[in-house]
């Protein structure tokens, strides 16, 4: 298995990828969509996309947008999205990717990486804390819906 940052031409094997995480995540399939998304995303440098290859299959992603905290005046990364394909689960893929996020995170000389998750991916929350996140008890998320 080999982890590398995503270019323009690993659109294709990525968008499968997007889509289906999406799926995941209850939204209807739509690749045109998914390819469109990650073309504006990765041609404007918006965001930081790191696949992971299995086999000469495209296994799993992450994706990071960066931020800033005011309070701590630094760089922080949001890691917005991790999913490794079912057939790669139990691989490696996943930690391989965090990794790669960590990696970025300190050569950019990041303050943190910051992630949410839904409170029943149990799978997840156990690599995330295994890796050294800390779940926040102190804080509330809240979204404002406009669409």
């Amino acid at each position: 298995m080999k982890v590398f940052r995503a270019r323009l031409s690993d659109l294709e094997g990525l968008m499968e990828l997007f889509n289906d995480y999406r799926m995941f995540y209850h939204q209807k399939s739509d690749p045109v969509g998914a390819r469109q998304y990650l073309e504006k995303r990765l041609s404007h440098d918006e965001s930081v996309i790191f696949v992971a290859i299995h086999d000469d299959e495209y296994a799993g992603f992450t994706q990071l947008y960066p931020s800033f905290s005011s309070v701590y005046m630094e760089r922080i990364w949001k890691l917005n999205d991790l999913y490794v394909s079912k057939k790669a689960r139990r691989l490696g893929a996943g930690q391989m990717l965090l990794d790669a996020a960590k990696e970025h995170a300190v050569q950019t000389s990041a303050k943190s990486v910051i992630l949410e998750t839904d409170r029943d991916n149990v799978q997840a929350q156990a690599l995330y804390e295994k890796n050294g996140y800390i779940k926040e008890e102190m804080v509330y998320h809240y979204t404002l819906p406009l669409s």
